[in-house]
């Protein structure tokens, strides 16, 4: 958005904090138990008699009050009518704090302190739907303790190239794992009577030229990679709002646009809710109403002079729009009020915020969302014996990401870092040597370079400060393990501009080489939201670990991980290229554009296209180690061949045959060789997370319907599943697999 942004018995806790065997953080298989689908509630219509009587007692300015903002957050009520405000509040990594009712700046009170959650791609890299679910409650309940009726998130655009501004914020490059995220984050956020408003719908891709660039996706790219998301927001998650994208799609702004919102939204896929304008979106008054747009909201001008505001009385006065035209898109924002139980006097869910329990789940997503990407020699988890110093150097050691960058951030009073983590882990007997080691400094001049026409954002001061990096060496070398923190933050990360490429910034691999040519004892660890150019960090670290703005408990679950105290689990929820041209919008070229972009790799985003290709990535999709070795066995899938209205059960036995309990990612991807149509290598059509004691195995089962397997069928404008044969390759990520199944659809 612009602007913006267990209760354990005496044993059973005895048991786990005593058991030499059993990794604090970890759950037992039992503890695991999935739900295979989520579905939301759907906007009822028992309230229309009521909400028929309302409207027929209202002006008509009454009625257009509420389709326009009418401070920075909420849509007009009808106080005396009892139509209170839909209070609206950012954000993706927890509720912003409070603002002035007309301005951007801070309304200074004490009471919106709230919890930070780790950002879409750290959720999206647990590959854990529970752990979604566990986001949108407990992000609900904040929102409930806030008195919010509506929160402007999920964002679920795919992460088409690596260097876009919000990669940290969407989750994945693909469109599979995206709605699996997605679905139960909203129907999780939505049991607690707060609206989801989905965003950003859609094709928005990029933040270069965001605000006008007219994007070119033909139809089955469309269907097949843009929209699978939004889709299931819509039919499974009951989503009970929407938000309209800034740019245009094939020549129509999105916030107008009558294929999008009318057609596929609303005819196509049964849409109830409320469509909302991003802040300041619109460019049209009639047009924007008659296209399926519902409420705007925006900045730059006095609340009156929006589209639909006075604009719009003077549209209904001249019969330009007609007073029916109002009712119904007042109809639809009613609707969703008592559906939310903002109206109507029903029980409506209690609300409490930054307590302990909320921190402890932001921790429980953060732990499994970290990505262990090497570990050469059992470099990690970290043995303490003979440890007696560490040095700790980074910047990012110390860096806060609650708040940062163009966008939503987070008011939080807990943010512990990555050195605070290891100061409240480690015995008081080891000594650390913290050295900042780079500088975060950017030129001046394009320091507020956001979102303008030449793609990107702030330029970096790469030079390395001299004191710095011998302060950085000495602590290296006087110690007996040194762990850098590197990588990004949400300045450079940001909303509004794209990055202009893959290098580390501030001079971070020449320190990396430096501490690393004095230690060898030497572990890396990158805190960030996209993907970066690790080639050589990579070659040369021992130990390689990938963490995100991963929340209030971030340094925490950082340090549990490092000490072993937590068995790593994440994957990666996109490809991280050796190379940017290796990526498909810039092997394409492109990317960004200029005043219209072509998705000229179509359906074959992130994987696809380097699986397709035949592309080496440096770390591939579904991507992450653990201190355990897990084996796939006996995979089978439940009958031979299928009918299209059949599930296809695929059971897999996973074995831990290492001494550490961990969680291992089951993935199966589905392949057509002989397709009369162009298709992928390879695409993601089931997950599941699994827990798995050391020595133990557990049985997986991953359902996969028929018509997962269906394209979209331009000439005939239907999802069509080709007939015959199909391969089912399961492994524990894009590029290790380890079975392939042959099953035939008839």
């Amino acid at each position: 958005m612009k602007n913006k942004l267990i209760y354990l018995s005496a044993a059973i806790a005895f048991a786990f904090f005593t058991s030499c065997k059993k990794s604090e953080g970890e759950s037992s298989a039992t503890e695991m138990v999935q739900k295979e689908e989520y579905q939301g509630k759907e906007i009822g219509t028992e309230h229309d008699a009521e909400i028929d009587k309302l409207i027929a007692q209202m002006t008509i300015e009454e009625k257009i009050g509420m389709l326009h903002g009418n401070s920075m957050f909420t849509s007009g009520g009808v106080k005396r009518l009892g139509i209170p405000e839909l209070k609206m509040a950012d954000g993706p990594l927890g509720v912003r704090e409070e603002i002035s009712r007309d301005n951007w700046a801070p309304a200074g009170l004490t009471n919106d302190f709230a919890t930070y959650y780790p950002a879409g791609g750290g959720l999206a890299a647990t590959w854990n739907a529970e752990m979604a679910h566990t986001f949108g409650n407990s992000l609900g309940e904040e929102l409930r303790a806030r008195d919010k009726d509506m929160l402007l998130s999920p964002a679920i655009n795919m992460v088409r190239t690596p260097l876009g501004g919000r990669t940290y914020e969407y989750m994945s490059e693909d469109p599979f794992l995206n709605k699996k995220i997605a679905v139960p984050l909203i129907v999780g956020l939505q049991e607690k009577d707060v609206m989801a408003c989905v965003k950003h719908f859609a094709a928005n891709n990029q933040e270069t030229n965001r605000d006008f660039v007219d994007v070119q996706i033909d139809e089955r790219t469309l269907r097949e990679i843009y929209l699978p998301a939004f889709e299931a927001s819509v039919k499974e998650a009951k989503a009970y709002s929407i938000m309209g994208a800034y740019n245009k799609f094939r020549g129509e702004y999105l916030c107008e646009n009558d294929y999008m919102l009318n057609k596929i939204l609303r005819d196509e896929w049964g849409f109830k809710g409320v469509v909302v304008s991003d802040w300041a979106a619109v460019h049209s008054t009639a047009k924007s109403l008659k296209n399926g747009l519902d409420i705007e909201m925006g900045t730059p001008k006095p609340f009156n002079e929006f589209f639909l505001a006075d604009k719009l009385i003077a549209a209904v006065k001249s019969g330009e729009v007609s007073e029916k035209e109002i009712d119904l898109h007042v109809k639809r924002i009613l609707r969703v009020l008592f559906q939310v139980k903002a109206m109507g006097g029903g029980e409506r869910a209690k609300g409490s915020i930054a307590t302990e329990a909320h921190y402890q789940d932001a921790y429980k997503i953060a732990a499994e969302a970290i990505v262990l990407l090497k570990n050469e020699n059992n470099a990690l988890p970290l043995k303490l014996d003979g440890v007696k110093s560490i040095a700790v150097i980074g910047n990012n050691a110390t860096k806060k990401n609650a708040l940062g960058g163009f966008g939503a951030g987070v008011k939080t009073k807990r943010e512990v870092t990555p050195l605070e983590g290891l100061k409240n882990r480690l015995p008081s007997s080891i000594k650390i040597n913290y050295a900042e080691g780079y500088l975060e400094r950017y030129e001046e001049k394009n320091k507020g370079n956001l979102g303008n026409i030449t793609s990107t954002g702030p330029v970096t001061i790469d030079q390395l400060d001299p004191a710095k990096v011998l302060e950085a060496v000495e602590a290296a070398k006087k110690s007996d393990v040194a762990i850098i923190f590197a990588g990004s933050n949400r300045d450079y990360e940001t909303e509004a501009s794209d990055r202009r490429d893959l290098h580390l910034p501030f001079g971070q691999e020449e320190l990396i080489k430096k501490v690393l040519a004095v230690n060898p004892r030497t572990i890396v660890v990158m805190i960030a939201g996209a993907p970066f150019d690790l080639n050589e960090v990579s070659q040369k670290s021992s130990a390689l670990v990938w963490s995100w703005f991963n929340g209030s408990e971030g340094g925490n679950a950082l340090a549990d991980v490092i000490l072993g105290k937590v068995n790593p689990s994440g994957k990666l929820p996109w490809t991280m290229p050796k190379n940017i041209m290796d990526s498909p919008a810039h092997a394409t070229n492109s990317f960004p554009g200029g005043k219209a972009v072509n998705y000229a790799e179509g359906i074959l985003i992130g994987y696809r296209w380097f699986d397709t290709k035949n592309v080496a990535p440096l770390y591939p999709f579904g991507y992450g180690l653990s201190y355990t070795t897990f084996a796939l066995g006996n995979a089978k899938s439940n009958k031979d061949s299928y009918a299209q209205n059949e599930i296809i059960e695929v059971t897999v036995e996973v074995k831990n045959t290492g001494n550490v309990d961990g969680k291992e990612v089951v993935q199966l991807y589905t392949s057509k060789s002989d397709s009369k149509i162009t298709r992928a290598a390879q695409e993601l059509k089931g997950f599941k997370k699994v827990a798995v004691k050391a020595g133990g195995s557990e049985k997986v089962t991953i359902k996969v319907p028929v018509k997962e397997l269906a394209y979209y069928d331009v000439a005939s404008k239907k999802w069509t599943i080709e007939p015959g044969k199909y391969t089912l390759n399961i492994g524990n990520s894009s590029r290790d697999l380890k079975f392939k199944l042959d099953v035939t659809i008839k």
